[in-house]
């Protein structure tokens, strides 16, 4: 017990040395007392080879290094936290010990001995390797050299340019700027200009840069766009023989009123048994994107096409994205397709994987299949009620069984001739995307099914798989403990139970004030999907098996899927799960770095909106509360906006955390999370993407 004893002192403090004297004033006991069972503990200490003698009569605990390798994610106040598959804890870095660190580096780190109740810290020792060494930012100017100043919020030091590196910007100009050094010593790195972008606040510069920042091409290399040109625009019949030919049924898409790459359509005929044959067809991108090839080097390195306010970074060259590949209306395409045999009542007696050739009778906009939904008449009007019936029961079964109903609120942006924004408005999901997403959903889990389990148990054969882990039971904590304050509740135990009550919730916010806040706050509170072919399931879906499959345009884990699938219908040996554990990090990788850029357009496009607006009065609720302001989301347009503390003009405000507000040192009053209120348009600053809001005379009465 007292080897126990001195080991939690030795481990508080591992850099220290200790006597008796002191060690039992640590542990406090009177020394004379405790010194002959301290000598006792100190030799069988010693003799375990745990701490060592550094002086006649001093001790100290014996240092061992050890080291884990994980990813920077820095913190704006200048620390880091290292995420690291090796230990329970992100490792704190703090800004002294990061040795030139950047966000997202990889990095190998000497862990400190941990303190008794502290977290965990160490220093980098190695970076590993960089994430990036590009940088997007606004030129300012010296006499002698200058100093590009990052728009990367997360990028918290300056990169000293020489003026003989500038490549011919000047003060005041946006540019990229690559970091060539970075000596010991320096508190900065060095680097040159590699493109100058121009002025601040012009459009087409912010949107490049926007693109630059996260690392966006703009244009296709040479070789890519000569072999995608080079591809045949014709289709042999020597092609068509080795495939099920389904150019004769009932065929169309709905997509987007702008979209112009079409991944997917759907087959529907009525059998001579009752029951119908519903085809899911999906673009046969591996046909033409094959193995070794530019386009295919390309497209992985892309691994997802990039859907900003105003153009689209597409995966694929335009010659195959918007023509060959895309399921245009009136032409024969190469498919690989998703066959069920079903009844009325959507339930599957039969299925049927391959590719075969196909030729769409009708493109439908989302807008007008929703209208023969809603009753009027229109083109293949029987197929469209027919499929949206079977959707609906395939919906209502995936809720039964513990889907989560995530009606996603996409923000949208009316643009004039120019590119301007000149409205914003919330994209509501209607029965029309209800009916694609429920048979895109059964052709993705099927064919992971299909690969991924034998009977009913995991087949152990390679699969890309796409899985949603189970929420965190502590976020869910804090969110039920949340949404309390405004009267709902959420079930924190048991899977089923957590789902159909967040069903439940999300069912009885709608159309309310808090509703997109809540929605958020709950998307916040689920974990993040991601592929692997290490399968867990996928819980927002409630499906054991999930993949994606009906995509490969836009997404290259679905060009994956499909060369797994073949090889599974031909009956080949299941490849090495390594290789393509690695093209799922990256693609998840690449995923993520989507979405931020595509949120950094849609910031852009906000902030420029709200420029011709400033000085107005706008209804808003509160969105979000920190201790320097609190965030407000416009009623009429989803624009988002702070209120600095500062700009509360009435009180001294204080933030309490604990109950998402900040309040009043002497007044008392509250501004919290869904609170109403209203505010004027201050600023609306292009060129740092923030918009700020100050509060309007008149209040709502709350």
């Amino acid at each position: 017990m007292m080897s126990r004893k001195l080991m939690e002192v030795f481990t508080d403090y591992p850099h220290r040395s200790f006597n008796y004297r002191q060690l039992a004033a640590k542990m406090g006991l009177q020394p004379k007392a405790a010194k002959s069972l301290i000598d006792g503990a100190i030799k069988k200490l010693l003799k375990e080879g745990k701490i060592v003698s550094v002086d006649r009569g001093s001790y100290k605990m014996k240092y061992r290094e050890m080291f884990a390798t994980g990813v920077v994610d820095m913190a704006t106040n200048g620390v880091a936290y290292i995420m690291s598959p090796q230990t329970e804890e992100d490792i704190l870095v703090k800004s002294g010990n990061l040795l030139h660190a950047l966000d997202r580096d990889q990095v190998k780190v000497l862990l400190y001995a941990r303190r008794k109740g502290k977290r965990l810290e160490g220093e980098v020792v190695e970076i590993i390797e960089r994430k990036r060494i590009e940088f997007v930012g606004i030129i300012q100017m010296s006499k002698n050299y200058a100093f590009l100043v990052p728009d990367h919020r997360k990028m918290l030091v300056d990169i000293y340019i020489p003026k003989e590196k500038l490549n011919g910007a000047v003060h005041g100009q946006k540019a990229l700027a690559k970091i060539t050094d970075w000596p010991e010593k320096a508190s900065t790195p060095f680097g040159e200009i590699t493109k100058v972008l121009g002025e601040p606040g012009d459009h087409e510069v912010e949107i490049h840069s926007i693109l630059a920042e996260y690392g966006l091409p703009y244009e296709f290399p040479e070789e890519v766009e000569r072999e995608a040109n080079e591809v045949a625009l014709e289709i042999t019949q020597e092609e068509i023989s080795k495939r099920r030919d389904m150019r004769e049924i009932t065929t169309f898409t709905i997509d987007p009123k702008d979209a112009k790459d079409f991944d997917d359509a759907l087959s529907v005929q009525k059998l001579e048994n009752g029951h119908w044959e519903v085809g899911v067809h999906i673009a046969d991108v591996s046909h033409y994107v094959t193995p070794g090839s530019a386009l295919e080097t390309e497209a992985y390195a892309r691994a997802t096409s990039v859907y900003l306010v105003d153009r689209v970074v597409p995966m694929l060259p335009e010659v195959l994205s918007n023509k060959v590949c895309s399921l245009r209306p009136h032409e024969e395409k190469l498919t690989f397709s998703a066959v069920f045999e079903m009844d009325e009542e959507a339930k599957i007696h039969n299925r049927w994987f391959g590719r075969t050739v196909i030729e769409s009778n009708h493109r439908f906009v989302y807008d007008e299949a929703q209208s023969i939904i809603e009753g009027e008449n229109g083109p293949l009007q029987e197929e469209v009620l027919t499929l949206h019936n079977m959707a609906l029961k395939m919906r209502s079964e995936r809720m039964d069984d513990g889907a989560i109903s995530f009606d996603k609120h996409e923000v949208k942006f009316k643009l004039d001739s120019t590119g301007n924004p000149v409205g914003v408005f919330y994209k509501e999901a209607k029965a029309a995307n209800h009916l694609i997403e429920e048979f895109m959903l059964l052709a993705n889990k099927s064919v992971a099914e299909y690969v991924g389990r034998q009977g009913t148990k995991p087949s152990g054969k390679t699969m890309v798989y796409r899985i949603h882990d189970d929420p965190d039971p502590a976020k869910i904590e804090v969110l039920g403990t949340f949404v309390k304050q405004f009267g709902y509740s959420v079930t924190t135990k048991g899977r089923k139970a957590i789902s159909q009550s967040l069903n439940a919730l999300l069912k009885e916010v709608r159309g309310k004030g808090e509703a997109n806040m809540i929605e958020t706050l709950t998307v916040r509170s689920m974990a993040k999907a991601k592929y692997t072919t290490q399968n867990i399931g996928h819980y927002g879906l409630a499906f054991d098996y999930y993949t994606h499959f009906t995509s490969p345009i836009r997404r290259y884990p679905d060009v994956m899927v499909h060369r797994l699938l073949q090889g599974e219908l031909d009956k080949k040996k299941s490849p090495d799960s390594g290789i393509y554990e690695e093209h799922c990090e990256h693609s998840s990788a690449r995923e993520k770095m989507a979405s931020e850029a595509e949120r950094a357009s849609v910031k852009y496009m906000q902030v420029k909106f709200l420029e011709g607006h400033v000085g107005e009065t706008f209804d808003g609720i509160i969105s979000g509360v920190t201790d320097w302001g609190v965030f407000v989301e416009l009623v009429e347009n989803p624009c988002e906006g702070m209120i600095r503390i500062r700009d509360f003009k009435d009180d001294y405000y204080v933030y309490d955390e604990k109950n998402y507000c900040i309040v009043g040192e002497d007044s008392g009053r509250t501004y919290q999370l869904g609170d109403p209120l209203r505010i004027v348009v201050k600023r609306a600053d292009l060129e740092r993407k923030q918009i700020d809001f100050i509060l309007a005379k008149e209040q709502p009465n709350r």
